[in-house]
């Protein structure tokens, strides 16, 4: 069991989309733990998307965590306010992390393209999740001193059970090679890959406890394959029940009638968002 003074918590949106209720149900569980524990909470900006982040999504996350009543007690200072931490601006934080991996082995360049990759690799195993890699270029070494230009993957521990205690859902189960195969944690783009980015900024930013989206689980066998490569201490996880629409679908940012921004401008108050977010 944490002690009070130490508990450190986060909140961490992509900035790809305005947040809906799904998020808020998951923010409101983290933001009750880190009370419950007289802890910190730490909010994080993951927008290492070059693609789908966009600074209008940044500033409606703000706007829209701050009308919920959603606060945080750490962050960068901006005139007697914290900010979030950003990962756009933590390029030297993924670097560390990738180097020690390289040069201990655990992470090789793959060369393969997206046409190689369609035609070799099998269907995934679940329709949200990525296809497992057949690895083609797992027998490669570790020959490029940059990470850019090609992707690199960590070499899983083929049929080893990767097993942990979710404080919510209890324990789970994942099996190396058959649930998941060699993941990215660094793409040809030169983009630290979630993977990665998240495992490095958890573990500068001493988290203790990882609230987050029961969608995520099968991520966190993966992660703490990382976290034992490197032999950092591994935070305890919470995943949260996922909010799901009226057909059943769990919540994505393409449910703009479900978006926090949406249902305040539509009239609704802070305290029945709260409510609905709990009630679906």
């Amino acid at each position: 069991m944490l002690s009070s003074a130490l508990y450190r918590g986060r909140i961490a949106p992509s900035p790809t989309g305005y947040l809906h209720l799904g998020h808020a149900r998951t923010f409101l569980i983290a933001v009750e733990r880190a009370k419950q524990f007289n802890g910190k909470l730490i909010l994080r900006n993951e927008d290492l998307d070059r693609d789908r982040c966009r600074p209008e999504f940044a500033a409606g996350m703000l706007e829209d965590l701050r009308w919920l009543g959603i606060d945080w007690t750490e962050g960068p200072d901006r005139g007697g306010e914290y900010a979030p931490y950003a990962q756009s601006q933590r390029r030297t934080c993924y670097l560390r992390m990738w180097q020690a991996l390289r040069d201990s082995g655990f992470i090789y360049p793959c060369t393969c393209s997206r046409k190689d990759l369609a035609a070799s690799i099998a269907a995934p195993n679940h329709l949200d999740d990525e296809p497992i890699y057949p690895g083609t270029c797992r027998a490669r070494d570790a020959d490029h001193h940059e990470p850019a230009g090609v992707n690199w993957r960590f070499r899983i521990p083929e049929g080893e059970q990767i097993t942990f205690l979710d404080l919510h859902f209890g324990e789970q189960a994942f099996v190396a090679g058959r649930d998941f195969g060699d993941f990215v944690v660094w793409r040809r783009d030169d983009v630290p890959a979630y993977q990665l980015a998240v495992v490095a900024d958890d573990h500068a930013m001493r988290i203790t406890e990882v609230v987050r989206g029961a969608d995520l689980l099968k991520s966190t066998a993966r992660q703490l394959l990382l976290y034992r490569a490197l032999r950092w201490a591994v935070p305890d996880f919470y995943h949260c029940d996922l909010v799901r629409d009226e057909a059943g679908a769990r919540l994505a940012k393409r449910h703009d009638a479900l978006s926090i921004r949406a249902l305040r401008e539509s009239g609704w108050t802070a305290e029945q968002v709260r409510a609905r977010a709990f009630a679906l």
